[in-house]
C-alpha cells in the first residue's frame, strides 16, 4: 500500500477519532515504560499547557453545553496527572541519589526556584494548595454539580410538558420539538456526568495527599538502606524532589478545579466523539491559545526555568492560534463575497464547472429591497463591523426612533456595495427605485451652514444632502474652528443616516402595506378585539383602511393613535366610503396630535390665510372641475405659488412653522398644491383647530401686498 493510499484511510478514518486511541498509548507508556528526563519535562509542561487551555476555555465558554465534553476533559486530565505521578515517582525513587535534576528540569525548577529548595516551605505550600484545592474548591463544586443534577431531573417532567403544549397549539414544528427534547436529555446527561466528575477531582486531590507521603517514606527508605545517604542528606533529597514533583501535579489540578467550578452551573451541545468534541471546543477559538502562548513564553525566559521546552510550546501554540485566526478571517471573506443565506455558492476548486446553463426557476426571480442603501467600495469599511464600521448600528437607531415616531415597524435596510457607484458615493432605494443619494468622504467631517455663520472655512464645498443647506467638507482637524464660526459639524456616517432618515420618513405612505396594516390591526385586537371586528371586514376593507393611513403617513401625520383612527373610520363608514372623506375625518379626530406635533404647547397659533376672494375662486374652480383639481389660469397659479414660496420664507426668518389655514373643501387640494410649491408649508383646514387654541393671522395671500 503507498503512502498515498494510507491517507487516504486516515482520512476516511477521522483525525479526530484518533485522539482516544493515542492518548490511551501515551498514558500506558508513561505508566509501563520508564521516561527520560527530558520527556518527562515535556509531558509536565504540556500538563500545564493543558489546564490553562481548559480554564481559558471555560471563561469563553457563554453556556455549559458549549463545552460538553467537560466531564471527559477532566476524566483525561486527571488520569494523566496520576500517570505522570506513576512515571515522575519511579525516576524520583530510582535517581534520585544523583542530583537534584534526576526527574527533570521541571520538578526540579519547581523544588529549587519556586519554593527556593527549602523543603519545608515547600511542605507548607503544598498543605495550603491542598487545603484550598479539597476543601474551598473540589467540595463546592460537587455540591454544585450535585444539586444542579437533581434539579435538573426534578424539572425536567414540567419542561416537557411545555414542549408539549407549545408543540400542540402549533407555536413549535415538531423539528423543533425534537430538537427541545434533545436538549433536555443532554443538560441531564451533563449534569448527571458532573456530578460524578466532581469525584474524580476530589480523589486527585486525596491521591495527591497519599502519593506525596509514599515518595517521602520511600525516597527515604532507599536513600539510607539502598544508597548510604544519612538521614538528613535523604530527608532533603528526596522531600525536595517530592514537593516539586507534587507542586508541577497540584497546581494543573488546582487550575482543573476552578474549571468545573465555573463550568458546574452551565450547559449545552453536540452529538459527536470525544475526540472530535475535544479538538473543536478546546481549538475552535484562537483566544485561549493566544494567552496559553503568552504565559508559556513569560515562563520560558524566566531564569532557572527548563527555558527550551516552555518556549517549544509556547511557539507552537502560538503557530496555532495564528493558523485559527487565519481560516477564521479567511471563512469570515468568504461569508462577505458570497453574502448570508448563500452557502451554496462556495464551491471547491475540484468540482468541474458545469457548462450546460442551469434551468430557470422563480428562485432566479429575487424581489426587490423596501429600503436599500448601496456604497461605493471606499465606503465598505463604514458599513463593516469588522474594520470598525458604526453606521448599521446607526441605522439600527434610526428604524427604532422612526418606528416609534410613526406608528409601525419600518423594514429593514438592506445594505450592499455597488461598483458601478463612484467610489465614495452611496444610494438609497425604495422598492428598487433610487431617491436619494450623494457623494462624500469618510475621511472628512461636513460643515453645514445653518443660514447664520461667522466667517468661511477651507474645504471641499457642497450641498448638505439631507436638507439642501450649503455645506463643507474640513479636515477633522478643523471641527472646533468651524463650531466656533457658527457651523453644524457631522461626521460622514451621521450624513448618510440623516439622509436615510429623511428619506425614509418623506416616504413613510409607500413603506406602509397590507402586511404592516394587518399586524397594526392584529396588535389592537388584543386589547380592543370588538373594535377591529367592526371596522375590518365589516365596515371597511383592509384596502381602505391601508389607503388611509398612507394619506396620513404623506402628510407627515404619524399612525400611533391607532385607536382614535380606527374608531373614527368604524364611525364614518357608515356615511361615506370615499378615501378623501374618511381622511378629513380622521384629522379632525387627530387635531389636537397634529397641533400638538407643529407648534408644541403655545396657546395662539401663528397662521396664513387666503384672502376671501381668493379663497372662494379656488372653491369654485375645483367644484367645476368635479372635484378633480383647481382649473385656473396659469398666471394665477404662478402667482399663487410665488407668494406661498415668499411668505414661507418669512416664518423661517421669524423661527415659526408656516402653516396654512384654509376651508375643509379645498385643504387636500391645497396641500398638494403647497407641497410642489413651497417646502415646509404645513395645511390646516378652520375645523382641524382644536377647541383649546387660538389663532393669530401672521399673514394674508391674496391681498394687495402678495401681489395676487
Amino acid at each position: 500500500m503507498d503512502f498515498n493510499q494510507i491517507k487516504t484511510n486516515l482520512s476516511k478514518l477521522g483525525w479526530g477519532g484518533l485522539g482516544g486511541p493515542v492518548l490511551t498509548i501515551m498514558l500506558l507508556a508513561m505508566i509501563v515504560i520508564p521516561l527520560p528526563a527530558f520527556l518527562l519535562d515535556l509531558f509536565f509542561t504540556f500538563n500545564i499547557a493543558l489546564s490553562l487551555i481548559i480554564v481559558i476555555v471555560v471563561i469563553y465558554t457563554m453556556k455549559p453545553l458549549d463545552f460538553a465534553a467537560f466531564p471527559t476533559v477532566i476524566l483525561v486530565a486527571t488520569l494523566l496527572r496520576l500517570a505522570l505521578n506513576v512515571a515522575s515517582t519511579r525516576i524520583v525513587l530510582m535517581e534520585g541519589h544523583t542530583g537534584s535534576d534526576a526527574a527533570g528540569k521541571v520538578i526540579e525548577a519547581f523544588g529549587e526556584f519556586v519554593i527556593g529548595g527549602n523543603f519545608a516551605v515547600g511542605l507548607v505550600v503544598f498543605s495550603i494548595l491542598i487545603v484550598i484545592n479539597f476543601i474551598v474548591i473540589t467540595k463546592g463544586a460537587g455540591r454544585v454539580a450535585e444539586v444542579s443534577a437533581r434539579f435538573t431531573l426534578d424539572a425536567m417532567p414540567g419542561k416537557q410538558m411545555a414542549i408539549d403544549a407549545d408543540l400542540n397549539t402549533g407555536f413549535l414544528t415538531q423539528e423543533e420539538a425534537k430538537a427541545r427534547r434533545e436538549e433536555l436529555a443532554k443538560e441531564s446527561d451533563f449534569y448527571g456526568s458532573m456530578d460524578g466528575a466532581s469525584k474524580f477531582v476530589r480523589g486527585d486531590a486525596v491521591a495527591g495527599i497519599v502519593i506525596l507521603l509514599i515518595n517521602i517514606i520511600g525516597g527515604l527508605s532507599i536513600g539510607m538502606l539502598q544508597h548510604d545517604m544519612d538521614f538528613t542528606g535523604a530527608l532533603e533529597r528526596y522531600v525536595l524532589l517530592t514537593i516539586g514533583d507534587g507542586l508541577v501535579a497540584q497546581i494543573p489540578g488546582l487550575l482543573i478545579s476552578v474549571s468545573a467550578a465555573i463550568i458546574v452551573t452551565k450547559i449545552k451541545d453536540a452529538a459527536q466523539d470525544v475526540g472530535t468534541q475535544i479538538g473543536q471546543q478546546l481549538l475552535d477559538n484562537p483566544k485561549p491559545l493566544l494567552f496559553t502562548s503568552g504565559i508559556l513564553f513569560l515562563l520560558g525566559i524566566i531564569p532557572g526555568m527548563p527555558n527550551f521546552v516552555f518556549l517549544l510550546l509556547a511557539a507552537a501554540a502560538f503557530m496555532g492560534a495564528t493558523y485559527l485566526m487565519q481560516r477564521k478571517e479567511e471563512q469570515e471573506r468568504v461569508v462577505r463575497e458570497t453574502g448570508p443565506g448563500a452557502p451554496g455558492e462556495t464551491e471547491t476548486a475540484e468540482a468541474p464547472e458545469s457548462t450546460e446553463p442551469k434551468e430557470l426557476s422563480w428562485d432566479d426571480v429575487q424581489p426587490v429591497d423596501i429600503i436599500g442603501l448601496e456604497v461605493g467600495y471606499r465606503l465598505i469599511p463604514m458599513v463593516d463591523k469588522a474594520q470598525g464600521g458604526q453606521l448599521m448600528n446607526r441605522i439600527k437607531g434610526i428604524r427604532r426612533k422612526l418606528s416609534q415616531e410613526l406608528g409601525f415597524l419600518v423594514q429593514s435596510v438592506h445594505i450592499r456595495d455597488n461598483l458601478d457607484l463612484s467610489p465614495n458615493a452611496y444610494r438609497i432605494t425604495l422598492n428598487g427605485v433610487p431617491m436619494g443619494g450623494a457623494e462624500i468622504h469618510p475621511e472628512r467631517d461636513l460643515a453645514i451652514n445653518p443660514g447664520r455663520v461667522f466667517g468661511e472655512i477651507q474645504g471641499i464645498t457642497t450641498k448638505d444632502p439631507a436638507f439642501g443647506l450649503d455645506a463643507v467638507w474640513i479636515e477633522t482637524s478643523q471641527r472646533e474652528n468651524a463650531q466656533a464660526q457658527g457651523y453644524t459639524v457631522v461626521d460622514s456616517g451621521t450624513v448618510v443616516a440623516t439622509h436615510l432618515s429623511e428619506v425614509i420618513k418623506n416616504h413613510a405612505g409607500e413603506l406602509l402595506g397590507h402586511e404592516e396594516v394587518q399586524e397594526l390591526l392584529d396588535s389592537l385586537s388584543n386589547s380592543y378585539p370588538k373594535l377591529v371586528e367592526d371596522l375590518v371586514p365589516k365596515a371597511l376593507s383592509l384596502s381602505q383602511v391601508l389607503k388611509v393611513l398612507q394619506s396620513l403617513l404623506s402628510e407627515g401625520i404619524p399612525i400611533k393613535d391607532i385607536r382614535t383612527i380606527a374608531e373614527t373610520l368604524a364611525d364614518q363608514a357608515v356615511h361615506s366610503q370615499d378615501p378623501a372623506t374618511l381622511l378629513a375625518s380622521v384629522r379632525v379626530a387627530l387635531s389636537r396630535m397634529i397641533v400638538q406635533q407643529l407648534v408644541g404647547n403655545i396657546e395662539e397659533i401663528p397662521v396664513i390665510v387666503l384672502d376671501a376672494n381668493l379663497e372662494q375662486l379656488l372653491q369654485q374652480s375645483l367644484q367645476a372641475s368635479g372635484g378633480e383639481g383647481f382649473g385656473f389660469e396659469p398666471g394665477l397659479a404662478e402667482r399663487l405659488q410665488q407668494a406661498l414660496i415668499e411668505t414661507s420664507k418669512e416664518q423661517e426668518m421669524s423661527g415659526q412653522e408656516s402653516i396654512l389655514l384654509v376651508a375643509a373643501g379645498i385643504r387636500p387640494w391645497m396641500s398638494k398644491f403647497a407641497a410642489h410649491s413651497a417646502q415646509g408649508i404645513h395645511v390646516l383646514s378652520y375645523n382641524e383647530i382644536p377647541d383649546n387654541r387660538k389663532i393669530k393671522v401672521v399673514a394674508t395671500i391674496g391681498d394687495a401686498g402678495a401681489g395676487i
